[in-house]
């Protein structure tokens, strides 16, 4: 029973045809029913099409911590779009921004994992501003870090989001923050010239070359001592094209300390960039920065800071811990064929030393001095510190109320 043998044969395509609809249907109708179950907001998506992931944020005082939640977050999708808020907003919801937003949106711009950017977004994602993501956009979800993300009422800023299903979330960077950061050119002083009617001036001098006070406790007074990044290969690996320059590339060198890399350094090594096929960036150890810098600096440790210059599109490679003196072994070594320096830099005397640290290329023909996009320095942001400190200080401190605010309305429940 229920063999074919013996049937005609247009009665046994007839039986395959019917078998073949009824199993087709079946199929259909599963996948309606499992369509039907998506969570609310998630719609059909086109076979091949890129999931498009957003993340908005400050952005201030950019470090290799941004730079790796926009690394983590273009890993959970396609293409990341990056909403870069408003001066304005920065000011309502936390106090004044260190860098405007022409300066940030050149730093967002310009790291390697970020694909389109959005000016001026909202500090909070509001139901309109959801609906222009979703629709115009095409974003498929929302990313933020584990770290709470709190409205000066205590609310949460990503609520939206979570209700809309279309929410996702990285792990924070542990070790650094811009509050940290700014905490760190504030402990360079010690705590009565904080207090003292002419600290600005007092602060100012903190930061000038080779004048730099100890600590109270008789430490180095290197900012860089409160660090607490602890670098691993496999983070540097992460941050690394992973390539090395091509056959007869001409490769371009520039060094210096990109202490709290800014829109400044980045517009340089744009140019630089532009000169040649391959960029490598030497970065200066601290002991060498301290010494031509002064006692505080640098502010970020030579591991964050190359951190931050990786994450550079306009990067192809660094070297960590860089000598002072580009020496002819050097250029052999990684076939240098052109050695530039900018216009706008906190050590442009070095024409007048005895020992000109780019003696050898500029013998050699192969050194160059570009003029530079942006009148930035490390300096010029140390100066908006110093000048506008207490507003800065009060900025942490409503950002602390409204955290206190969102935990207290939170409920926890204690695990076994």
């Amino acid at each position: 029973m229920g063999s074919d043998e013996g049937r005609p044969e247009n009665v046994r395509s007839t039986a395959r045809i019917l078998a073949t609809c009824l199993i087709g249907g079946v199929v259909v109708g599963v996948s309606l029913l499992g369509l039907s179950q998506l969570p609310s907001g998630i719609r059909w998506r086109k076979k091949n099409k890129p999931i498009r992931v957003y993340m908005d944020g400050c952005f201030d005082m950019m470090h290799y911590g941004h730079c790796n939640a926009l690394r983590q977050a273009r890993a959970l999708g396609d293409q990341l779009v990056v909403g870069v808020v408003s001066d304005a907003e920065i000011t309502a919801n936390k106090g004044p921004p260190v860098t405007p937003l022409k300066e940030r949106m050149i730093m967002v711009n310009a790291v390697k994992w970020v694909d389109e950017v959005i000016p001026d977004a909202p500090y909070a994602i509001t139901e309109d501003f959801m609906k222009k993501l979703f629709d115009e956009y095409n974003i498929d979800y929302i990313i933020h870090g584990d770290d709470p993300c709190v409205l000066p009422d205590g609310t949460d800023a990503y609520a939206l989001a979570k209700k809309a299903g279309r929410y996702k979330q990285i792990k924070r960077t542990e070790g650094v923050s811009s509050t940290d950061i700014v905490g760190r050119m504030l402990l360079c002083v010690r705590e009565r010239a904080i207090s003292d009617s002419n600290n600005h001036s007092s602060l100012q001098r903190q930061f000038s070359h080779g004048h730099g006070q100890k600590f109270e406790d008789g430490g180095s007074g290197t900012g860089t001592r409160v660090s607490h990044f602890l670098p691993t290969s496999r983070r540097i690996v992460q941050f690394s094209n992973g390539k090395g320059p091509g056959q007869d590339a001409r490769i371009i060198y520039i060094d210096g300390a990109f202490d709290l890399f800014h829109a400044g350094h980045v517009e340089i090594l744009r140019v630089a960039r532009e000169l040649g096929d391959f960029l490598l960036v030497g970065i200066h150890n601290d002991q060498t920065v301290s010494a031509t810098r002064g006692a505080h600096r640098p502010i970020m440790n030579l591991h964050e800071r190359s951190l931050s210059v990786l994450a550079c599109r306009y990067v192809d490679e660094v070297i960590i811990g860089a000598p002072w003196e580009v020496s002819k072994d050097m250029i052999t070594t990684f076939d240098i064929s052109l050695v530039v320096h900018g216009t706008v830099s906190e050590n442009n005397d070095f024409q007048k030393e005895k020992c000109n640290p780019y003696a050898v290329p500029i013998s050699m023909g192969i050194f160059k001095i570009l003029e530079s996009p942006l009148d930035i320095t490390t300096i010029t942001i140390i100066q908006r510190i110093v000048s506008n400190h207490e507003a800065y200080q009060k900025r942490n401190e409503k950002k602390a109320e409204s955290e206190k605010r969102y935990y207290e309305g939170k409920t926890f429940v204690s695990g076994d």
